[in-house]
């Protein structure tokens, strides 16, 4: 069999469309329960790519037919060893070379770069994923567990009770919560917060340095999310006596899926934990979600299998365990 990889930029809407079409029909074979990208949101994914990082993408051609497409994601500001990739093949046309196609063109792009390591994920729904991660010479860094909360069945007498409990142990701590850009007077606080993540997240055998994030680096990030038609949702526990945001969580939803949204970040400041702030900030951005989306049916998260601790504050609020992922590492020579 016959296979190209053909590299396509932002500009070429056919191969946009193509790319679209292959990744929907992988996603769906793979996780049918989660949303996709709807065609529009794909589009702006594509020609408005977050910031701070170079993106290349590419399409597989079987004997003249489109039939895989791998996105590249390389770091700019940190993490400049990292190259990170999502690839698709439709399910009907894998095992004939097409992945392995197009991993090979992704290790080329890295060595290129001067990038060493490859990270990408797959799903224990698809057995395919994992043994062709493992078959490119991958290695598992880190397992995740993905839960669900059934937003339908969300009792809200319950969820008061449960923070009425929390707010118990947080005297000296005080709620705010916005939709998208943080505000000014804490901005600098999310930043420190939003920095500290791979320091503090379990991350396995993953080989990731921590983020140096500003509060530009926010705006920005922030500001491209509001402009690709995602609906931001955030929470967070300020410290009265320094008047300094110490606990910071968010909810991720497209607009145009107003049914689904995606449990993001949720960090506790190491000086304030034993406050209950990390459950008082998921359980309020809940509350600020049902408000705001009243149609919500289902909240996705994904955690480390080994956080236990965040296993256990998700199981209090409903969610319960799907399925399991993990982040696959490839290091190259």
């Amino acid at each position: 069999m016959d296979i190209d990889v053909a590299p396509f930029e932002p500009s070429d809407e056919q191969a946009i469309r193509q790319a679209w079409a292959i990744e929907q029909d992988s996603d769906e074979h793979e996780f049918p329960d989660i949303p996709h990208d709807p065609l529009e949101e794909f589009v702006l994914r594509v020609r408005q790519p977050p910031p701070g990082h170079r993106y290349e993408r590419a399409l597989a051609f079987l004997d003249g037919a489109p039939a895989g497409y791998i996105e590249l994601s390389m770091p700019l500001l940190d993490n400049l060893e990292i190259l990170t990739t999502r690839l698709s093949v439709r399910p009907a046309l894998r095992r004939r070379g097409v992945g392995r196609a197009l991993h090979t063109w992704a290790v080329d792009r890295a060595r290129a770069d001067g990038r060493k390591r490859l990270i990408g994920q797959a799903t224990d729904r698809a057995p395919g994923g994992p043994a062709f991660a493992a078959a490119m010479g991958a290695k598992p860094g880190l397992h995740d567990t993905r839960s669900r909360l059934d937003v339908t069945v969300v009792d809200l007498d319950v969820i008061e009770t449960m923070l009425a409990e929390a707010r118990k142990h947080a005297d000296g701590y005080r709620l705010e919560i916005w939709q998208g850009m943080p505000p000014d007077a804490y901005i600098d606080d999310v930043a420190e917060l939003d920095s500290m993540f791979i320091d503090e997240a379990p991350l396995g055998d993953l080989e990731m340095e921590p983020e140096k994030v500003d509060a530009a680096r926010i705006r920005s990030s922030e500001q491209n999310k509001l402009d690709r038609g995602l609906d931001r949702l955030h929470a967070g526990m300020v410290h009265e006596a320094t008047d300094s945001m110490v606990a910071w969580t968010t909810l991720n939803g497209m607009k145009a899926v107003p049914h689904h949204m995606m449990q993001h970040i949720t960090l506790v400041h190491p000086g304030h934990r034993g406050h209950r702030l990390g459950l008082i900030v998921k359980l309020e951005n809940l509350k600020q979600a049902l408000r705001i989306r009243p149609g919500l049916e289902a909240i996705d998260t994904w955690n480390a299998t080994s956080n236990e601790h965040m296993l256990a504050i998700n199981r209090a609020m409903g969610f319960r365990a799907v399925d399991r992922w993990v982040d696959w590492q490839h290091t190259i020579s």
